[in-house]
């Protein structure tokens, strides 16, 4: 019902609706209307309502809130189904799960904030208040070998979102980690269900500090608010990321990793500086070359043997 009058305030281009317009095309009684107006206006709608003229919607909460996120959404499928929540330990979790009982592809779930969120090898992902915390449910036809391409993909699809919306030069830290400056604005964690021959579903977490306050932050990370000139939409970007992540996601199905890859070599803070992996007890330290057509991460080694690098954490020396 909330989403229904929502649309009818859209048709109206932000003009006053009367009571009786709504109660009629809707089928219920102007007390019903005034009850959901009311509960709108607890979600954070602000509703004008004047004598002879009706309602009129006047401002949109920035929440992460199905009628928010889906509201002139252009995308085929990817977000048509929206599970929004006030706080969740982990979205990704919580997407895993959905997706193992047979959730289609395209719900994303979402949470104001996170009470254990996760990032790469294990570690914990501050999720307070004012931040972003999503994760898609995608099921490509690929082989699991295939995944990391994925978080490449996503990473570009979110870095050239965060760039669009905000106007700051946001880049790629291999694989995933999307930086401005020397600090990290935003997490990409990337988990899969597979076969030996082919990928059940893959789930896509993004994490990204929008507003939040940079002294509940870890020292290596910033927020888009401080980077930024202005107030950052989260609805805007989320909505942006939402787009971007299925135009990128239908280009490597139909095209492969080529156009992608040169795209994340664009938006890369990573190629051409001397970098140090540490993945596991190893540690490997060289010039960055190049992103190859698996997503390996080329390095060349002081003895100037190329070594590809699958995973690990990369530390720049600027």
């Amino acid at each position: 019902m909330d989403e229904k009058i929502l649309r009818i305030f859209g048709k109206h281009d932000d003009n006053y609706v009367s009571g009786e317009e709504i109660s009629k095309e809707l089928g219920f009684s102007r007390a019903s209307v005034w009850k959901h107006i009311q509960t709108l206006r607890h979600l954070g709608y602000e509703i004008d309502a004047v004598p002879h003229l009706g309602y009129k919607l006047v401002a949109r909460p920035d929440r992460l809130i199905p009628e928010e996120i889906q509201y002139k959404l252009s995308t085929r499928s990817l977000g048509n189904k929206v599970l929004a929540y006030e706080s969740l330990d982990s979205t990704n979790n919580t997407a895993y799960g959905l997706a193992e009982k047979g959730e289609k592809e395209g719900a994303i779930v979402v949470a104001e904030r996170q009470k254990k969120g996760k990032g790469r090898q294990g570690r914990n992902w501050i999720s307070p208040n004012g931040g972003i915390y999503l994760s898609c449910i995608l099921r490509p036809d690929i082989e699991p070998r295939e995944v990391a391409k994925i978080t490449l993909v996503a990473a570009v699809a979110v870095c050239s979102s965060i760039r669009e919306i905000t106007g700051v030069s946001a880049m790629i830290k291999w694989p995933n980690d999307i930086m401005i400056g020397k600090k990290k604005v935003c997490g990409i964690l990337t988990e899969m269900k597979a076969e030996q021959d082919r990928v059940d579903f893959v789930i896509v977490g993004i994490g990204i500090n929008v507003g939040a306050a940079t002294g509940n932050l870890p020292k290596t990370a910033t927020s888009l608010a401080k980077e930024s000139e202005g107030k950052i939409s989260k609805v805007a970007l989320t909505k942006k990321i939402l787009e971007s992540l299925e135009e990128h996601m239908a280009l490597f199905n139909k095209e492969g990793f080529g156009k992608i890859r040169n795209e994340w070599r664009d938006y890369s803070a990573t190629l051409g500086h001397h970098v140090k992996i540490h993945c596991h007890n190893e540690k490997t330290e060289g010039h960055a070359l190049d992103v190859d057509k698996d997503g390996a991460l080329v390095v060349r080694l002081d003895s100037g043997i190329q070594k590809r690098i699958l995973s690990g954490d990369v530390t720049i020396a600027h």
